[in-house]
């Protein structure tokens, strides 16, 4: 079994512990899971559905973060 995968997160390669729900490969990546807006392999994931997502080999993510002010 390999030790990383290999993800595509706004258009850069990165590389993720396998088998991580995507809130856990968030925070891997020093984002706050709170605060962002995910699109998953073209599409946007709902939050109800983060928990059960668990991101695979070659899984494309744009990851937006959400920025607060007036």
């Amino acid at each position: 079994m390999s030790t990383t995968i290999t993800l595509i997160v706004n258009g850069e390669t990165r590389h993720s512990s396998p088998e991580l729900s995507l809130p856990q490969v968030l925070e891997s990546f020093g984002m706050n899971p709170q605060l962002v807006a995910v699109e998953y392999n073209g599409e946007i994931l709902h939050r109800q559905f983060w928990d059960s997502t668990v991101v695979q080999e070659g899984d494309r993510l744009e990851i937006v973060t959400i920025v607060g002010g007036g």
